[in-house]
């Protein structure tokens, strides 16, 4: 259904299915209410009736012709017709009535048919006479509305003669408890209206409890599309399951302030570090304009201006490059190798770098295996090395050193250099910090970020004499 509502949503499936519940119980109750009443009027009409063939001659009442009606009637039709106006004054009953096999009145008390006259009325209950005929009572199966427009039920009991059923007695009694279960129908219309409102209400409150703090959530997606990413995803939290969105809506806009916050930075670092490059090549190229210009150009001074020229070209490079490698998604191929091999290559590449500096490298790793991305990993290795060795003095050492810690292999890169202040520990992983003049900031952070992406964690701790980065990779 577009364009509904939440809280109408919540309403129409609470109240749909309780409001058919009810309405189809209280419709079984009733029907099933009636069905009992009704059988216990007909059982009750069928034993007024065998009562009454009980006291009644059946010999007597098949003598009686249309003569014994007239006038002031016969005595033995008056007999009769008095003990049957008893049992009607005394049952309440709407009529009695006395018919042969032939489906003839004999004596009617209440309907005025005369002896030998057809009764009608029998037709409807054809199936009721054939069961009595055989000798048994029973009693109508369907209420029929008199003229008074109340409904009434008959009962039949035989009359025997000569062990042979020779009349039916039949006894239509009203349906007087209609009136109390059309008032129970009612009670109960009554009930399921004022449940419906007491439920409607607290469906209300229920969707309202729900839908406001889903509507929060979805303002706070809204602000975020609109690109308000400093603004916390807050709200009250009804269910564990709003929680559980909003702690990931949360979780979502900080990672996405994170990563614009990241992005304006690296554009920042980026225009600041190109800029310097580029006034020295633009210092550097008028320079050598200006020498080629010469009369008498000295080839040296414009061989060392097109060399630093270069230099500046290569740092632009160099930043491009590391730009590009920090702001790319990093595929990674997680497989199992031999961590001594990756280690003893890592500091391969930085042998000559080493030896030029006076900076021994020492490695110190048993034989272990990860679970991760060799070259993401040797990348990040390469960089911890090179900035150990870059810290460096001459005589110094620069150790790689492996260790076992749970489910993890550590590899540490320890240098004996000055140590990196407190203050810059606090920075050293965010992008384009650095404390070099031709650094680019992004080779920490990148470092960390490979690491990462391979599920491994890198730490810092330094002091005077001692700096060591913490390398942790899954052992495999």
């Amino acid at each position: 259904m577009p364009g509904v509502t939440l809280r109408a949503r919540l309403l129409l499936a609470f109240l749909a299915p309780t409001l058919l519940v009810l309405a189809l119980g209280g419709f079984l109750l009733f029907r099933a209410s009636r069905n009992v009443l009704e059988q216990q009027l007909g059982q009750s009409l069928s034993d007024v009736a065998a009562s009454v063939a009980s006291q009644v001659s059946a010999e007597r009442v098949l003598s009686l012709t249309a003569d014994d009606a007239k006038d002031e009637g016969s005595r033995t039709w008056r007999s009769l017709k008095k003990t049957l106006e008893g049992v009607q004054q005394s049952a309440g009953l709407k009529r009695v009535l006395v018919f042969d096999a032939d489906r003839r009145a004999r004596l009617d008390v209440g309907g005025g048919l005369p002896p030998g006259a057809e009764v009608p009325d029998l037709l409807r209950d054809a199936l009721e006479l054939e069961t009595v005929f055989k000798g048994t009572r029973t009693s109508s199966q369907v209420l029929f509305r008199g003229s008074d427009g109340a409904f009434y039920k008959t009962g039949y009991a035989p009359m025997l003669q000569d062990g042979k059923v020779v009349a039916v007695v039949a006894v239509e009694g009203n349906a007087a408890f209609f009136g109390p279960l059309a008032d129970l129908r009612n009670a109960f219309i009554g009930l399921l209206l004022v449940t419906l409102l007491l439920l409607a209400v607290a469906a209300v409150g229920s969707g309202q409890s729900v839908s406001r703090p889903l509507e929060a959530l979805v303002q706070s997606a809204q602000q975020i599309g609109k690109g308000d990413l400093s603004t916390p995803v807050t709200g009250e939290a009804s269910t564990v399951e709003v929680q559980a969105l909003a702690r990931e809506l949360e979780t979502m806009r900080a990672g996405l302030e994170s990563r614009d916050r990241q992005l304006k930075m690296m554009l920042g670092g980026v225009a600041h570090e190109v800029k310097n490059p580029l006034g020295g090549i633009e210092l550097f190229s008028g320079l050598l304009d200006e020498e080629l210009r010469g009369d008498a150009p000295n080839v040296a001074e414009a061989r060392e201006h097109l060399a630093r020229i270069r230099r500046e070209l290569d740092y632009l490079g160099r930043i491009v490059d590391d730009f590009l490698a920090f702001a790319r998604e990093q595929k990674v191929a997680k497989a199992p190798f031999d961590v001594r091999r990756f280690v003893t290559q890592a500091v391969g590449h930085l042998a000559g770098e080493a030896e030029g500096r006076g900076v021994t490298l020492r490695v110190e790793v048993p034989e272990l295996k990860v679970d991760a991305d060799e070259s993401l990993v040797t990348s990040a290795l390469v960089n911890l090395v090179k900035n150990a060795v870059q810290a460096s003095a001459r005589g110094q050492t620069v150790s790689v050193v492996g260790r076992e810690d749970g489910a993890s292999v550590v590899l540490e890169v320890r240098d004996e250099g000055s140590g990196i202040p407190a203050q810059v520990q606090a920075r050293i992983f965010e992008p384009f910090f650095t404390t070099r003049e031709k650094g680019t900031g992004l080779g920490l952070p990148l470092a960390r970020k490979l690491v990462e992406a391979n599920g491994g964690t890198l730490t810092l701790a330094s002091q005077p004499g001692r700096t060591v980065f913490s390398l942790a990779l899954p052992r495999a």
